[in-house]
């Protein structure tokens, strides 16, 4: 095969994989140690607390890639306590759920408040943000084949591309590429405020 036709596969077997989703808890038992892909889904109810609008297909909320290790990348990182000031996904999720849930902005280490667009939660929030990631949304993985030589990075674009996925900020734009980055500039901000704040003292 050519490496065109090569690429194609590939892309072909992870989307085949990508669309068998399943509940987010309980997930730790199906996630292998190994380097891949991800996607997180949401049903209607969840597009609409989101505020994202009317499911339009069954498309992800969101597609990800582990270079090393799915299992650390997503149920340690995305969706364990404390990990919203390193995880991308997180902070977009919390920025959406900000007025529903009343989720707030602060910096991701308020030791060292800097880096105010990588805002973090309280241990609170955080920790109420992961139960209703856990409650509401499915995960599907697609694990790297050993010896496949195309980069993930090339994989995880032909989809993104594809499907459009409204939490993806790199790499497209979507219809809810402005909705997503307003809503983290508001978390964005009050994570500055909360850091001046500290700084003017009582």
């Amino acid at each position: 095969m050519t490496s065109e036709a090569e690429i194609d596969a590939v892309v072909f077997e992870a989307r085949a994989a990508l669309e068998r989703s399943g509940p987010l808890a309980g997930a730790e038992a199906r996630v292998p140690n190994r380097p891949g892909l991800y996607a997180i889904y949401g049903e209607a109810k969840t597009w609409t607390e989101l505020d994202l609008g009317e499911l339009p297909d069954r498309r992800p909320l969101y597609i990800g890639k582990a270079e090393e290790n799915l299992a650390t990348r997503d149920l340690k990182t995305h969706f364990g306590d404390g990990g919203t000031g390193q995880s991308t996904v997180r902070r977009s999720f919390a920025a959406l759920l900000h007025d529903t849930l009343g989720f707030r902005g602060i910096p991701r280490n308020p030791t060292k408040p800097a880096h105010f667009s990588n805002y973090g939660l309280s241990p609170g929030d955080d920790a109420a943000l992961t139960a209703w990631m856990r409650e509401r949304l499915h995960l599907a993985v697609w694990e790297k084949p050993l010896g496949c030589g195309h980069p993930l990075t090339n994989i995880e674009v032909a989809l993104i591309l594809e499907w459009l996925p409204p939490l993806n900020l790199d790499c497209v734009i979507t219809p809810w590429t402005r909705q997503v980055k307003a809503a983290r500039a508001v978390m964005a901000e009050e994570a500055r405020a909360w850091s001046s704040r500290r700084a003017a003292g009582p």
